[in-house]
């Protein structure tokens, strides 16, 4: 699946994933009347407002992007009405030959690591027949626990051809209060990429590894350090845009090749008609601003990357 990944970043020269990370504020009022009318104020009713919503941003870009990234924790929240368009908006993405990364930051040991792998990358053996669950191409993982967390996950992957994006140093805020801290002289987040490169080392396409790292926009300096320690693994980068990242603070995520690296935008795209710059489009004109603010996204990281 990494080189579908890669692929499909060449052909639409955009290495940006869309962040399907949708909040009923985010959401315009006529999509929710029109939900709300139809299965009342309910679980079912929100999971149907995003259903649409979701939908109606896929359509708009999925032409000029290679992935989408839905956060499961915001279908979760909608209990199982939320969880079923979680695989509607998956299942819909592939259609569209999109690759999915699902964002669900799984972590455990032994066979629940093992069922979380099969649920969300792996196939289910019922009886006779092995089926196919929520059927991401590539999850996020924490690895807390270490080897006996993660292997499970690259035993399915290996097995399944898909792929992984493992937390190294997330760009949340508070994120050094654990990540930065020492261990045996070394910041907690470097022996982390380390072993995501032990682990990638297992996982190998043609040019890059199957297993990949999650590092944010917000520390180029520490992306410049990953990447010299990662050189086979593709970069997950969030933060760009509404969490501060830059354009120019990418450049050392990626490789010469130009290859390298994912950037996420989630609310700067799928609720850019909230945005300053993109007013004119309006509510009933959200998906034409997702799509202008994708290329917009676009021009302003291969512009920083032509002057690597």
């Amino acid at each position: 699946m990494i080189q579908k990944l890669i692929h499909k970043i060449e052909d639409t020269k955009a290495p940006i994933v869309v962040g399907l990370d949708p909040m009923l504020s985010y959401i315009p009022e006529h999509i929710k009347k029109e939900a709300f009318e139809k299965l009342g104020e309910t679980l079912e009713g929100a999971a149907e407002a995003v259903w649409q919503y979701n939908k109606a941003l896929i359509d708009a870009t999925f032409d000029l992007v290679p992935a989408i990234k839905p956060q499961i924790a915001m279908y979760e929240q909608f209990g199982i009405p939320g969880l079923i368009v979680f695989k509607k908006t998956i299942d819909y993405g592939r259609s569209k030959d999109l690759v999915v990364i699902g964002d669900v930051k799984r972590g455990d040991i032994g066979s629940t690591s093992e069922a979380y792998a099969i649920g969300h990358l792996g196939m289910a053996q019922v009886g006779n027949n092995r089926c196919p669950v929520f059927n991401e191409d590539f999850i996020t993982v924490n690895p807390y626990f270490g080897t006996d967390g993660v292997a499970p996950f690259v035993d399915v992957c290996k097995k399944e051809k898909k792929g992984l994006f493992i937390l190294v140093k997330t760009s949340n805020p508070s994120s050094g209060e654990f990540q930065d801290q020492l261990t045996g002289g070394r910041p907690l987040y470097k022996v982390v990429a380390e072993m995501v490169d032990q682990w990638g080392q297992q996982c190998m396409g043609t040019d890059y590894s199957y297993i990949g790292a999650v590092i944010g926009a917000t520390y180029p300096e520490i992306g410049k350090a990953m990447r010299r320690i990662l050189p086979k693994s593709y970069i997950l980068v969030p933060g760009y845009g509404a969490q501060g990242g830059k354009a120019e603070d990418l450049k050392p995520y990626f490789n010469s090749d130009g290859l390298g690296a994912i950037v996420n935008s989630s609310r700067g795209i799928i609720a850019a008609y909230k945005q300053p710059g993109y007013e004119k489009y309006g509510e009933t004109g959200f998906a034409d601003a997702a799509r202008q603010a994708v290329i917009d996204m676009r021009d302003d990281i291969m512009g920083a990357l032509v002057t690597k």
